[in-house]
Formats: C-alpha cells, structure tokens, sequence
C-alpha cells in the first residue's frame, strides 16, 4: 500500500510529477499552495507524510509536533546547510531540492517506518523519558551529570529534572523550588532554575530579578524555530548569586495571558537543553493539571497547562507540595488523585508544608502522618516543612533565600534534607555557624 502525500510550495513539477508516476511506494494525493492548507489536510486524515519544496522557514517545531501528532512526518527541500540542521532540530528531515523522485520517495518510506505507525507523536524529546525516578532518598551533592534522585543514571547520562507542583491555594511551592535550587548551588552543582507557572510566575518576584524579560518564554521562542543551543539557553538564563553559590534562572512570562507563548514543543525542547547545561534543573509548575483537550475541539490548539503537564511528564523526580491545613491537605489529597490520572508515571515525593500546632493540634507530624495513613492516598508522606513565617517574610522581603536570610531557621534545613545527602547536613551546618561567628567576631 503506498504512503498518501501532500506537498506544499512551488516545487519542480518534474519532482512531484515523477513522484506521481513512480506507482511504488508513495502517492501524491494533494498539492498545497501554503502550510495551513497542508496542515488542514494533514489534519483531515489525508496524508502520512508532508512534503515542503518551498517556505521551510516557515516551519516551527510547534506545526511539526501538530503534524506528528496525526502521525505526519514532514520532509522539506533546502540546500542551505544551517536551515537543514535547523528543520532537523525542530523534528522535520531535510533533503536537497536537487533529490531525485526515486531517492525523495525512499527518504518519506524511511522517515514514515521510523515513527512505527504511532499517530500519536508530539513524544519526549532525546533524554527525556518522562519517567519519574522519585526514590524516598536525597539528590547526592557529589552526584555526577545523569545522576538520579536515588543515585542511578538519569537520561543519557545527562542532568537530572526536578519539578515543584501543589493544588491551588498557595501551598508554598514556588518558596520550596526556589530553595531547593539554592541548596543545591550551595553543594557545587550547576543549577537552573524554570518558572514553567502560566498562571502566576513568580520566581523573579521572590528573588527579587528584574522580570520585564520573560526569560522562558524567550527560550520556547527560540526552541520552536529550532535555534536554541546551549550557549543561547545560558545567554538568557539570569545568573542569581548567593552568599553561598550561583545557579541560573529562567524567569516565567511577565502577564497571565502569554500563556501561549509556552508551547509544549518547544518548552520539551527547552528541557532538553536544560540537561545539557545543568546537573539538575528545577521546574516552578502551575497547579492545574486539567485536560485542555477536553474543552477545545482542536487537538493542535496551544493548551494552558501543557507546561505544567509536560514538565511533570519529562521530570525525573516531582515534589507535590501541599498546605497542612484544614483546607490543603484534602485539596492535595484530590490533587493527588488528578496528578496520577494526568501522569501515572510522576510517583511524586508528598510533601506537606506550613506545619503548625495552630492548625493542627498537638504533634502536629505525628497527627498529619496518622490521619495521612488512614485516609490518604498510596503515595507517603516524605516530609514535613515547619511554618517560619518571620523568616519566610525576611526573606522575601530582602528578596533572598532561607540560606542568607536564615541559614538556621528550621525551615531552611528542612527543604536543604529534601535534596541533600544526611552526610553533607552537617557540614553546611557548620560551614553557615562557621560564617556567623566569623561576622559576630569582626
């Protein structure tokens, strides 16, 4: 059976002439005159492959993730070597113009064997295998790039995806992401920081960084038309130095309704460098894990939550942060519950945070944990954050971290044992004692 396909552009008449008439292993069924009548068709169910002679610029990794979405692989004709390896980055194949209908038919063949008949495309981008390594142990300080969170490779040998998520009603976890990132720049790791939150970015508020720049969103543009490498990631990630280490930061888009800019695709793409230029990036994510698909009938449209489902979805180990209240222990418990219909693969690490007696009585742990194993969910609780609102508030009113503000207020070493080995505990500890003698001292 032959591969049905559209073509799109003023391409040589011989070239789709003699696909035509090569009666073998492909047919041309359309020829469109620009990509959205290509994209319309592809859509329809028309085609598997997509030929572009002429326009290519035009194509972004977002319109080729739509098209491998309804199982379309898309080839297009360039002899410009940098726009080859552009389309390549950006998912497409490319071929010379000056291809042989014989040889461009063997090329779609090749290209639509590779994708294994899977309709559903839009897959994790190289190193990003979507798989959870939530262990129950701590990110190593001494780990080496690829390192899990229990200390096994991560992806391709390559930096490890931490992702900070929590129901609605301000759980805390854009507090936990930013000093988790902290804590591991104290231990020599390179780190990025990524305010994924297209609901309310507020990395850069918290640091207290200029945000008129939408460093993520300027990245996603980048990736989506193929053009972000490495050294373009760390050119716009903004460098935050602490007392103690330097990690970077990818600050969220400056107004709710950019959400768009945060395409799927091209955040995937994103993420992907990230492991290339850090031993661990953190993701900030929103809270919503709704189904956009469910309330839009185009599939290919641009999703409000795609950022926080696809950062869970690529993250190695997900933090679900939670209030441990009367009303966010039970908002995290349904959140739970919609995390694991969302992404079965996230095993998150259930962390409750602004514990107090206040809120909860006498023995607050032992009463969170008793109620926890009654009536939560399967996922355990792995720790337990203290409510420190007087250094909370100094911190954030120096636009600092815990580590500067209050290196020994309990809430610091609370989040520093979610991600550092026990071994290193004590030394920070003694390290930060040994620092406030020395400026008492002088």
């Amino acid at each position: 059976m032959s591969i049905p396909v559209v073509t799109v552009g003023d391409s040589r008449d011989d070239l789709v002439g003699s696909l035509e008439r090569l009666h073998g292993p492909v047919s041309v069924v359309r020829r469109c005159g620009e990509l959205a009548e290509l994209l319309a068709a592809c859509q329809s169910g028309l085609a598997r492959a997509a030929v572009v002679s002429a326009g290519s610029e035009e194509l972004t990794a977002s319109l080729v993730d739509r098209l491998s979405a309804v199982g379309v692989v898309v080839i297009a004709l360039t002899d410009d070597p940098a726009e080859a390896a552009r389309l390549r980055a950006i998912g497409a194949a490319a071929e010379a113009r000056e291809i042989e209908a014989a040889a461009l038919a063997a090329s779609i063949a090749a290209a639509v064997a590779q994708t294994g008949g899977n309709s559903g495309g839009g897959g994790l981008p190289p190193g990003g295998n979507g798989a959870a390594g939530a262990g129950t142990g701590a990110v190593s300080p001494a780990r080496t790039a690829g390192n899990g969170a229990d200390g096994t490779p991560g992806p391709d040998g390559r930096g490890l995806i931490i992702a900070v998520w929590g129901p609605a009603g301000a759980p805390g976890r854009t507090l936990v992401a930013a000093n988790i990132a902290g804590e591991l720049a104290v231990e020599g790791q390179s780190v990025l920081l990524v305010d994924a939150d297209s609901y309310g970015a507020s990395v850069a508020a918290l640091l207290g960084l200029l945000d008129e720049a939408a460093g993520l969103a300027q990245a996603c543009r980048l990736a989506d038309q193929g053009l972000l490498d490495a050294e373009a990631l760390r050119r716009i990630a903004t460098p935050v130095a602490t007392t103690a280490g330097t990690f970077r930061v990818l600050t969220g888009i400056t107004r709710a309704d950019r959400w768009t800019e945060l395409r799927a695709a091209a955040l995937t793409r994103v993420l992907g460098r990230a492991r290339e230029i850090a031993d661990v990036t953190v993701v900030d994510t929103g809270f919503c894990l709704e189904a956009d698909e469910e309330l839009n009938f185009d599939a290919g449209a641009p999703r409000r939550n795609a950022a926080t489902l696809r950062s869970l979805e690529l993250a190695d180990t997900v933090f679900a942060v939670g209030a441990a209240d009367a009303v966010g222990v039970p908002r995290l418990v349904r959140g739970l519950a919609e995390l694991q219909a969302a992404v079965p693969q996230a095993a998150p690490r259930v962390v409750l945070n602004k514990v107090r007696a206040a809120a909860v009585g006498r023995s607050p742990e032992r009463q969170l944990r008793a109620a926890w194993e009654r009536f939560g969910p399967a996922a355990p609780l792995s720790a337990f954050l203290p409510s420190d609102p007087a250094a909370s508030d100094a911190a954030l009113l120096s636009g600092a971290l815990l580590l500067e503000s209050a290196p020994e207020s309990e809430l610091r070493r609370s989040i520093a044992k979610l991600v550092c080995a026990p071994a290193q505990q004590k030394k920070k500890s003694f390290v930060f004692t040994s620092t406030a003698e020395r400026r008492a001292k002088s």
